[in-house]
């Protein structure tokens, strides 16, 4: 036992770099996991009752802190309504690449991490879609989105003026 405490590094969890760091893999399954759970409207709190965790461990997950097992995960896509497949969706050929090294032991940071994050995975833009497919009248939804699309025509053109200026 001593000697794989001296082969994974006091203090490193499964799954760690030695910085401490966890897997990229592992962040974005949680950053999926956190995306399903709130469009569905779903709290931390009754994800954990459902699947017989504490929100806190809830929230490891969503961070990539814990791995999420194979088992759970099934779980996870059966109180969620997905495929296993689609913790892995969307996962860049560089999350892959990074997630690799890091199982290697080789650290490395994600390229400009936070910079150009995906607005799909805020919670502003969760609530907004929750909130537009709450509007039962489709005549209703179709000018909202057509007024938003104006909106944003706007804003776009206006910050051209301002830049050529």
């Amino acid at each position: 036992m001593a000697t794989t405490t001296a082969i994974r590094g006091r203090g490193r969890g499964r799954g760690r770099s030695p910085t401490g760091k966890p897997n990229p893999i592992d962040i974005h399954v949680g950053a999926r996991i956190r995306l399903r759970r709130t469009l569905l409207g779903m709290s931390q709190q009754k994800l954990g009752e459902a699947i017989g965790l504490t929100f806190q461990q809830v929230q490891k997950y969503e961070r990539g802190t814990n791995r999420v097992g194979s088992s759970r995960m099934f779980e996870l896509a059966r109180v969620l309504d997905v495929p296993v497949s689609y913790f892995f969706e969307e996962m860049g050929s560089d999350v892959a690449a990074r997630g690799r090294q890091h199982a290697f032991g080789i650290a490395t940071e994600a390229p400009n991490a936070g910079a150009g994050a995906d607005p799909m995975t805020k919670r502003e833009t969760l609530e907004l879609v929750r909130a537009y497919y709450k509007i039962t009248d489709a005549k209703v939804r179709k000018r909202l989105f057509e007024m938003t699309k104006a909106l944003a025509a706007a804003a776009v053109g206006t910050v051209a003026e301002r830049k050529s200026r």
